[in-house]
């Protein structure tokens, strides 16, 4: 994936979003270290994707930087970010 690294702001996303049970987006970020079939095996099982969606969301990321994976509220996508992040994926959870 080509080199535009993401930032998490000073603030945790927690401080805004913890008990927001609105929609919220899981966006992962693109960079510079994991490759495109790791990224899609990541998707596929952390996130339930399936293959061709998994593919597309890499190919976002990797055009525009980043990519909504995931819809929902915040209590149900804060482990699939953690999951995410453990993978050494960039990702963080954002209001919709």
């Amino acid at each position: 994936m080509l080199a535009k690294e993401h930032k998490e702001s000073p603030q945790s996303e927690q401080d805004f979003l913890e008990d927001v049970e609105e929609p919220c987006n899981l966006m992962l970020y693109n960079d510079d270290f994991n490759t495109f079939d790791f990224v899609i095996e990541c998707l596929m099982k952390i996130c339930q994707h399936q293959d061709i969606q998994a593919e597309q969301c890499a190919y976002i990321v990797h055009y525009t930087g980043k990519c909504d994976v995931k819809r929902g509220a915040f209590s149900k996508l804060q482990s699939l970010k953690n999951a995410l992040v453990e993978k050494g994926l960039s990702a963080t959870i954002e209001k919709a």
